[in-house]
């Protein structure tokens, strides 16, 4: 079965793809994966990828990098990095692009490493390489001679100052080359760093296809968990997606912080008090991509694991419902056979049904050990150890695994 996105892939529309609501995204890589000749890997998965009904592929980031991960950019002009050559990058970028699977870059603009010595004796200045910046491109509050940052800081590290005409300038012109180069989708790394005004920006001058921005603070937690209400939170994030002029997505970091809690039999968390979902995807779906576990969270570093033995839960959950879900590459290639299967059915189930980004939800059963619903009045599931099925003859299981179910209307 073909994407859907072929008609957008030409399209400059910037809101094609965000109002169609039909893209289903890969993290392609995790924390250790820059060890593994990651391109050259990758690239020998792009068929699978493409079957199992991919739409885009984030990518680890590919610009040179002070740390091996890709998360110290320095020349942001080199496509040489520890994931492999930019020879080995431009061939994997043909690859998706010849099976119709869009590339995704991780654009981290919220800091840079020196080259030089500056102001203060920082490394504050980037002498000798493309964009070659003085201090007046760091923030007054990372050692530079810009203004104060427009967001919280990175520490340790020159944050850039995007108030800064020349800078915007400049990383547009940088944005614009790497989709030359062959990135359609833009994903906004540490979100919180600067304004949202500037990813507005941003967007409007390079055209991505597609964007999110990873906007992470925690979730409200009190003495004995996580709180029921998470309101405050979601409502922080959707500020900021409605700052970027409504023109990026954002990760549901809501949706997976109470989804983590809810399997461990709690999942009278999965309603909020207006009986919608309680994440970003209960109050604005089409903006808001939900995920199990990322290169962060989960992987070797493990900040904010899912409870491993209850991803299919999760994945059955945000694979059955609104917003746009993100499938992390451990759970798909890591995890055994089984794993991959079972997600790649969801994903058939969820495309078959034609299940969107705004598709309704109506919430049956929520209480300690399961939780019920009806999505698009196509589909309904169930997950926890309560037993459950739906009424009415016109329903028959779809697919069905450890604690959770699937049923479609035959």
């Amino acid at each position: 079965m073909g994407n859907f996105n072929d008609s957008a892939e030409e399209s400059t529309d910037l809101g094609a793809v965000l109002r169609n609501g039909r893209e289903i995204l890969l993290q392609g890589f995790n924390w250790e994966s820059h060890k593994y000749d990651w391109w050259r890997n990758l690239e020998k998965k792009v068929a699978d990828i493409a079957k199992s009904g991919f739409t885009s592929v984030w990518l680890p980031p590919a610009a040179n990098s002070f740390s091996p991960e890709g998360y110290l950019p320095q020349n942001l002009y080199s496509l040489n990095s520890s994931y492999g050559s930019e020879q080995l990058l431009k061939a994997l970028l043909q690859k998706l692009k010849q099976y119709k699977v869009r590339a995704m870059a991780d654009i981290v603009i919220n800091h840079r490493i020196g080259t030089t010595k500056g102001h203060g004796g920082m490394y504050n200045r980037y002498d000798g390489i493309p964009l070659a910046w003085d201090e007046h491109a760091v923030t007054s509050c990372t050692g530079g001679l810009g203004n104060r940052s427009t967001g919280d800081n990175f520490h340790g590290v020159p944050n850039i100052d995007h108030s800064q005409h020349f800078v915007r300038k400049d990383v547009i012109g940088w944005l614009k080359w790497l989709r030359s180069v062959g990135f359609q989708d833009f994903r906004f790394d540490f979100a919180r760093g600067y304004s949202a005004k500037y990813v507005k920006e941003y967007i409007e001058g390079a055209k991505p296809i597609f964007s999110v921005g990873e906007y992470w603070d925690s979730c409200n937690y009190n003495g004995y968990g996580l709180d029921y209400n998470q309101d405050s939170h979601r409502q922080r994030i959707i500020t900021w997606i409605d700052a970027t002029g409504q023109l990026s997505t954002a990760f549901d970091f809501t949706t997976k912080g109470i989804l983590q809690e809810a399997v461990k039999g709690q999942f009278w968390r999965l309603r909020d008090p207006q009986g919608k979902p309680p994440g970003v995807m209960g109050w604005w779906p089409s903006r808001a991509v939900t995920f199990i576990d990322n290169h962060d969270t989960g992987s070797t570093q493990a900040h904010w694991p899912f409870p491993s033995n209850h991803i299919m839960e999760g994945y059955a959950y945000i694979l059955t419902h609104p917003g746009i879900p993100t499938v992390f590459y451990d759970h798909l290639y890591d995890w055994g056979d089984s794993i991959h299967q079972q997600i790649v059915k969801l994903m058939d189930i969820r495309r078959r049904q034609d299940i969107h980004s705004r598709s309704s939800v109506r919430i049956l059963e929520s209480r300690n050990n399961l939780y019920s619903a009806i999505i698009g009045e196509k589909l309904c599931m169930k997950i926890g150890d309560g037993s459950w099925c739906p009424t009415g003859r016109e329903w028959a299981l779809a697919t069905s695994g450890q604690r959770y179910a699937v049923w479609q209307k035959q």
